[in-house]
């Protein structure tokens, strides 16, 4: 996680820490939204993947008030300081991270099975 967090801070250009929220969010988002047994798989690939989920979940009910699918997450990661470019200079970098560590096809799988998604790969 660590090497994924510092790649991304460095590509978008931000704190450590908010890329590492990012992560989490961004793979929660993955998980419930896309295929989550390809997500898993993603997830268990990438250790300390788990708590960042956990720990982006700890939002609870005003998460939830900010709305679901990718407009959430959108609205979730601005929340954190991001913008446009910067949300998009992650998910590519995330991706890239993924298909490094499970392969091209299955993350591919992932993005084409998740709702939205296409335009940040």
């Amino acid at each position: 996680m660590d090497e994924l967090v510092k790649q991304l801070a460095a590509k978008a250009g931000i704190d450590k820490a908010v890329a590492e929220k990012t992560v989490g969010m961004i793979l929660g988002f993955l998980r419930k939204e896309g295929p989550s047994d390809k997500v898993q798989a993603l997830i268990d690939r990438i250790p300390g993947a788990e708590s960042a989920v956990e720990a982006s979940n700890r939002g609870g009910r005003l998460s939830d008030l900010m709305g679901g699918g990718l407009m959430g997450l959108g609205s979730r990661l601005t929340g954190l300081g991001l913008g446009m470019g910067e949300i998009q200079d992650v998910a590519r970098e995330l991706f890239k991270f993924g298909r490094d560590r499970i392969g091209a096809d299955q993350m591919g799988e992932i993005i084409s099975g998740t709702p939205g998604l296409s335009q940040f790969a």
